[in-house]
Formats: C-alpha cells, structure tokens, sequence
C-alpha cells in the first residue's frame, strides 16, 4: 500500500503528523516523534502579542495550554521551555530542522499588526518548510459584524502571500455564519492548505473562588464528526490541501479522515496518551485497512466518502438531523 501523500505541497510518508503542542517545543522529543513515525511536526504557536509586546518586555499573552499541559507531559520525563521569545522561536526552528529530515512547520497565532506579519517570513528565512496561521478569535463585540472579521481573515492571508515563498495553512475554529463559504475565501486568497478545527480551552468555573480556571481536556473521536463532515463537504469545492486535527484516536479514525478526502492528520491527545510510536500504529493501521478493501494506494482512497462520491448527499444536509431523530432509538424511560 502506497502511503505518500502531499499535504501543501509537502511530499510526506504518510498522512499522520504531529499537530502543534508543547511537545514539539522540545528538541529531543521532536526527534522521538520523528523515530516514532510522524510524517512531519507543526511547532507550538508563537502569540501576535508575544511579537509586539517582546519589545516592551511585557507578553500578557502567555500560551494557556503550556501550564496546562505539564500533568501530560509529565510521563514523557520533559520539561520543555516555552518559545515566548522570538529570536528562540527562530532558532527553535534552525535547530529541528538540522535534527530531523521530516518537514518543520512554524505556527503563528493572530492576524493583524506589521511585527507579526514580518515575524513569518522570519520562520521562512530560519529553515521552516511551512507556515500554519492559528486563528482562535472569537467575536465577542457587539458591534463585530461576521462579514468584517471574515474579511480580516482573508485580508491577513492575502498580505502573508505577498512575502511568503513557502506554504501557508490556516487553522480555523467551525464557528462561521457560512464556513463554505470563509473557506471558498481563503481558497481565493491563495491559501494552501485549511486545518479543521482548532480546539478551545474553555476556562471552567471555581465556585469556592469564584474565579475563572483554565481546563485543558485530550481530545476524543466523538470530536470527529465535525471535522469529517466539514472536510467531506469541502473536498470537491476547494483545491487547497485538507488537513483534519482533533478527534483522531484510533486507525479507524484516520481511515474515515482519508476516506472523506484529507490530506493529512494531525495528532496530539493520541501521542501524548501512546507515545510517539502511536504514529508508525496509525500509519500500520491505514495501510491495513486499504489492503484488506483492495485499494492500492492512497490517491485512490482518499475522498471515496466526499460530498461528490457519497450515494447519498443528504446526508451531509438537513435531512440528516431528521433521519437521526427518526432514527433514534432512545425512548423516555416511564419508571
């Protein structure tokens, strides 16, 4: 079974590749993945505010997950140190590049101000084979309308292409009006690739403190059905690459991303549960599963599950909530 994929142009082993973490801010442990399997690494994201309050000396965005992060990174014997300094981002990247022969990706988190925009052609003069645009904000204002934060999405991707010679993914959350339509955007704008979805860490409550505390949950494959509904239906509308993140915990789950039309999987919460071997499982489990149904590489399994193929289209639709509810064999308990 031939498991070769590109995935922004990038020629990978295969589909699954360490999606960004606190793991990849460690060297050894960016070298382990790479033994382990994975197809390529996603660095941790490097905060729009840590670019322009560096020069303050005063970051008040902190990465929230690094803290967080510390119980699950604990069986793993790292402590790795976080990459809030820009010239260590820099060479943060140098450094895994000289260590591993798999592609490097940088990751960047916001979209607007002239330091940030300039901080991603930094990554591409240090060695970063791709740049992945982290975009997490969420509309609170009142008087933010859906049409001009959309525009200031594409309006970013637009001015990065400008400098950019190497790729560029754009990790987007699902909350969009229209998300056909954001992606039909960006697709416009030249972007290379969309990563579907990036996961929140929604704060949780203290009651006895009456504070806000983070929480920071793995994901599960109950996650899933989002991102292969999404992508399923994008497969045939976008010509950008297609990368799924969240939600993939077993073989079977990277079968069904392949099958809906990804290009590649990035994985988190199931390294940090397995280990980096988890990625050769994973990748022996694709091969498996195409073997046994006669499919003789991937090419020719992947989006055999799309919007265009599926026999059914509705069921990407409306009708599919009401055939659910129809279907549904919970009935209230009496007792």
């Amino acid at each position: 079974m031939q498991l070769t994929t590109k995935f922004l142009g990038l020629t990978l082993a295969h589909p699954f590749m360490s999606g960004a973490s606190p793991l990849t801010a460690d060297l050894d442990m960016v070298k382990r993945l790479e033994d382990g399997g994975a197809a390529a690494i996603v660095l941790p994201s490097i905060f729009e505010e840590q670019l322009t309050m560096a020069r303050s000396a005063h970051i008040h965005h902190m990465d929230p997950s690094d803290s967080e992060f510390a119980s699950l990174l604990s069986g793993f014997h790292l402590d790795p140190q976080p990459l809030h300094d820009p010239d260590e981002y820099l060479a943060h990247i140098g450094r895994c590049k000289r260590a591993v022969s798999i592609p490097v990706i940088a990751s960047l988190n916001g979209m607007t101000g002239e330091s940030w925009l300039k901080f991603a052609f930094n990554t591409e003069q240090a060695g970063a084979d791709a740049v992945e645009l982290n975009i997490d904000e969420l509309a609170i204002g009142t008087h933010e309308s859906s049409p001009a934060l959309e525009a200031r999405i594409r309006d970013a991707v637009v001015e990065l292409k400008r400098g950019l010679t190497i790729p560029l993914a754009v990790k987007l959350t699902p909350f969009f009006t229209a998300f056909a339509n954001m992606a039909h955007q960006l697709n416009i704008a030249k972007a290379d690739g969309l990563v579907l979805f990036h996961r929140f860490s929604h704060p949780d409550f203290d009651l006895n403190e009456m504070k806000l505390v983070p929480r920071q949950t793995l994901s599960e494959n109950s996650e899933l059905l989002l991102r292969l509904h999404w992508v399923a239906v994008l497969r045939p509308k976008v010509t950008l690459s297609l990368a799924i993140t969240g939600g993939i915990a077993a073989p079977t789950d990277g079968v069904k991303a392949v099958l809906v039309g990804a290009d590649a999987i990035q994985m988190t919460s199931g390294i940090l549960r397995n280990g980096p071997k988890y990625f050769a499982v994973m990748s022996a489990g694709l091969s498996e599963w195409a073997e046994t149904n006669n499919y003789k590489s991937i090419d020719a399994l992947r989006g055999r599950m799309s919007l265009e193929h599926t026999a059914d289209p509705a069921l990407y639709e409306r009708a599919n909530y009401i055939r659910t509810l129809q279907a549904s064999p919970h009935q209230p308990n009496d007792d």
